[in-house]
């Protein structure tokens, strides 16, 4: 355990931003997951507008460098090339 208070407060500021992290984490694979599931109705409109909210989402995860911006744009990729596939 930490001995010193700074050492306390480094820990304490740790376990805050590795909590945030994960919230935001979870928010990103949860946009995501709502995308695969609009996806999979085969309604490409809605899948579409879903798509769209969900971009915001990633891109604000991405700009905050919780995840990779590259991770960010493949994942967006991924999924406008399975809309695109929508009959």
């Amino acid at each position: 355990m930490a001995n010193t208070a700074q050492t306390r407060k480094r820990a304490r500021q740790a376990e805050a931003t590795r909590q945030r992290n994960a919230s935001l984490k979870s928010a990103l694979r949860t946009a995501v997951k709502k995308v695969k599931k609009a996806i999979a109705t085969g309604d490409k409109a809605a899948a579409t507008n879903t798509l769209r909210e969900s971009q915001a989402v990633i891109d604000r995860i991405a700009d905050k460098r919780i995840v990779h911006k590259n991770l960010a744009s493949r994942t967006k990729s991924r999924l406008v090339q399975a809309i695109k596939a929508l009959p």
